[in-house]
């Protein structure tokens, strides 16, 4: 399709008897949020990690944007376009907000660490480290030091240094993770801003957040994709409710 951004083909990844992910296939599409729901231990950590270049698959490929990417580096994909929030905060808690922002732009865009302190003089720079604060609401904060922030804040933090990169997609690992219930509205508000940015490739647990969020949700199972379609297909299906969603549905 013309519009899928991102994809998966027959990724398949083994460790000794172990099968952390088989023969997955799945897109991401222009404008939608794509949910990956599923057990512990279903594999979402390793297909994560697959796509976005921190694991080698065993068998079949990953493209962004029609572009067979499986050959780059994390850091690389990062610069075609990849960009990653993570489970476990990434960032530094010493440095500001805006530190942290330029940080992690010129990182992800592989510029030498030791010389990161120097682009906070570049204008341009600088004003892009600044619209990604005030998308994401944290204009206000860009003096403070992230040990500072609150657990949600850190999280629209990690958005906006994914921002800096002008990504074709997102990748969110359990961004609500942590979160309480106004922490969640609030990022599930910003994240469904999102969209018409880039589209959104979201593994999450909270399935209140994913049916207000996902255009269409894929459910993995021991690896295994059982199923993917819309919020409504998904409640309805006696196989992912036997499987992974249960009475929750």
């Amino acid at each position: 399709m013309s519009d899928v951004v991102l994809s998966t083909h027959n990724l398949t990844k083994r460790f000794g008897a172990l099968v952390a992910t088989d023969d997955v296939s799945i897109d991401l599409r222009a404008g939608e949020v794509h949910a990956i729901i599923g057990p512990n231990g279903a594999g979402k950590s390793t297909l994560i990690q697959q796509i976005c270049g921190g694991l080698k698959p065993d068998a079949g490929r990953v493209e962004l944007v029609g572009r067979d990417v499986s050959s780059l580096t994390t850091q690389a994909r990062a610069k075609a376009g990849l960009g990653r929030t993570f489970q476990i905060s990434q960032l530094c808690m010493e440095d500001t907000v805006l530190e942290n922002v330029l940080l992690g732009a010129i990182g992800a865009g592989g510029s030498p660490w030791r010389f990161w302190r120097g682009a906070l003089g570049l204008t341009d720079m600088r004003e892009r480290a600044q619209a990604a604060l005030h998308r994401v609401g944290l204009a206000d904060a860009a003096d403070i030091r992230c040990a500072n922030l609150s657990h949600g804040q850190r999280r629209q933090l990690e958005v906006a240094v994914a921002l800096t990169l002008n990504p074709r997609a997102f990748v969110m690992d359990e961004p609500m993770a942590g979160l309480g219930a106004d922490g969640s509205k609030q990022l599930t508000a910003l994240l469904d801003g999102l969209r018409a940015e880039a589209p959104i490739l979201l593994v999450e647990h909270d399935m209140d957040a994913v049916f207000a969020l996902a255009d269409r949700i894929s459910v993995l199972v021991y690896g295994k994709v059982i199923a993917t379609g819309t919020a409504d297909d998904i409640r309805a299906s006696d196989v992912v409710r036997e499987a992974y969603l249960g009475t929750e549905a």
